[in-house]
């Protein structure tokens, strides 16, 4: 059997590798490896194949920083705690075929592998959990590929409904941005809410809102007139806020580039020109 240490020396000899700053991959595969030696002196290491073998732990990454894709699976591993956290850097990672347990340690190993896109971890004990699947996504937001099936929306959705139910009742009270603290009739008065005889007669910018309503949570009418109509209330607002301002310089009353040179009068800057759109 041999050593790891070996196997890396006849590796890098192979493809004429002598220092070890050059070393962005080792292919260390199916080479029946019980341990890895310390592979810190690879500082810029970024792929790492240590598939295939009978590695029970994983010690060896303690300095790799910049590791982006690690190919774990088909070994004896039973833990992995304090041993990839540090790997931010992660994009892949394959742990599939070990015997991984205590899926709450596991995905605390991925919390701040805020670029891991795809994660296999099939045929481990963890995968039999109940709402395995839901929980990894939950824990493990950017993951996009999971255990070669692609992560839908919907399964987000469910986790944020199960595992995050303060922020889904707080995404339930948002409305466009705003939060919502009643139906729409509370910002526009309509039929259920006529106008008294008093205000029928005042023109309707002299109309005030009532106090009751001005610490509710549409920001636009909260200190603007109320309206009689829900129409109303759009045309006023779109009127104010859709405004889209189109700035160009006027060319056509300066003189072009040879008429300049052909004199020394000095000419003005060109007339810039606004455009108000609605």
């Amino acid at each position: 059997m041999a050593s790891s240490t070996q196997v890396i020396d006849d590796h890098l000899a192979d493809r004429g590798i002598r220092k070890d700053k050059d070393v962005e991959e080792l292919y260390l595969a199916d080479k029946n490896l019980t341990e890895c030696v310390d592979l810190s002196a690879f500082k810029f290491l970024r792929c790492l194949w240590l598939n295939k073998n009978r590695l029970r732990g994983i010690s060896c990454l303690s300095g790799n920083f910049q590791i982006r894709e690690l190919y774990l699976q088909n070994n004896e591993l039973t833990d992995v705690s304090g041993s990839l956290r540090h790997l931010t850097c992660l994009e892949v990672l394959m742990l599939h075929n070990n015997q991984l347990t205590k899926l709450d340690r596991l995905v605390k190993e991925f919390k701040k592998m805020q670029t891991l896109k795809i994660l296999n971890l099939f045929n481990n004990p963890v995968a039999q959990e109940a709402d395995y699947r839901v929980f990894v996504v939950h824990s493990v937001p950017s993951v996009e590929l999971l255990d070669r099936q692609e992560v839908l929306k919907g399964e987000r959705d469910t986790a944020i409904k199960i595992y995050d139910q303060e922020q889904e009742k707080l995404r339930e009270t948002i409305s466009f941005g705003r939060r919502s603290e009643g139906p729409p009739n509370i910002y526009f008065p309509g039929k259920e809410q006529p106008l008294t005889k008093f205000e029928l007669q005042l023109p309707r910018r002299y109309i005030k809102p009532d106090p009751n309503t001005r610490d509710l949570g549409n920001s636009f009418l909260r200190d603007s007139p109320l309206y009689a109509t829900d129409d109303d209330a759009c045309n006023a607002r779109r009127l104010k806020k859709s405004v889209t301002l189109y700035t160009t310089f006027d060319w056509s009353k300066l003189p072009r580039i040879e008429a300049r040179r052909q004199t020394n009068i000095a000419f003005d800057s060109p007339e810039i020109i606004t455009h108000v759109y609605r």
